[in-house]
């Protein structure tokens, strides 16, 4: 049997202003996203609670991995707040869920705070979890094009791979959706 293909890791850390050279807001826009069956890309990030988590810290159980835009806005607290009310169901079936963004974990906490989520925020503020998952690319809202986080979600498998793709999401929606699905 051939030895498992395992994706690269990632990790993310909080940027200091003015240290490094930012990318270009366009950079490694429309990046592919990893497909049903690819191992999926590794990564460590600074969670809402300061502590730092990895992907491989949750081998043996599905992780829900959603991306979104910002915290504390209206799409993404309907999200997050979907998420949260479903959250036992999701724990009783094995899973976790990750929520992504390029928010520090300071905006994470009170995000957290303010709405009682019971799962981590990951912050990616470099965006290097969000370009590994292809969840970076051109928007359109209200007639403006711009480069930003794709409302996406990744259902990975206790094997490491990706078991479900979820491109576009509804926020109200989606939650029940993927519980659905595991």
């Amino acid at each position: 049997m051939p030895a498992k293909k395992k994706a690269p890791a990632v990790k993310s850390t909080p940027r200091k202003v003015g240290s490094q050279k930012q990318p270009s807001p366009d950079a490694d826009a429309g990046l592919p996203r990893p497909k049903i069956g690819d191992p999926a890309p590794g990564f460590s990030a600074t969670a809402t609670d300061g502590s730092m988590i990895q992907l491989a810290d949750f081998a043996s159980k599905n992780v829900v991995l959603y991306f979104y835009p910002k915290d504390d806005t209206p799409g993404c607290t309907k999200e997050a707040c979907a998420f949260r009310d479903v959250y036992r169901q999701l724990q009783q079936k094995g899973a976790v869920v990750l929520g992504v963004s390029a928010d520090s974990a300071k905006s994470h906490a009170k995000f957290t705070e303010k709405f009682q989520l019971p799962f981590p925020l990951l912050a990616d503020e470099d965006r290097q979890i969000v370009r590994a998952y292809g969840a970076w690319g051109e928007k359109t809202f209200m007639g403006r094009k711009f480069f930003g986080i794709l409302r996406s979600t990744f259902l990975i498998g206790p094997d490491g791979r990706i078991r479900a793709v979820w491109p576009k999401v509804k926020p109200e929606e989606h939650a029940a959706e993927v519980l659905a699905a595991i």
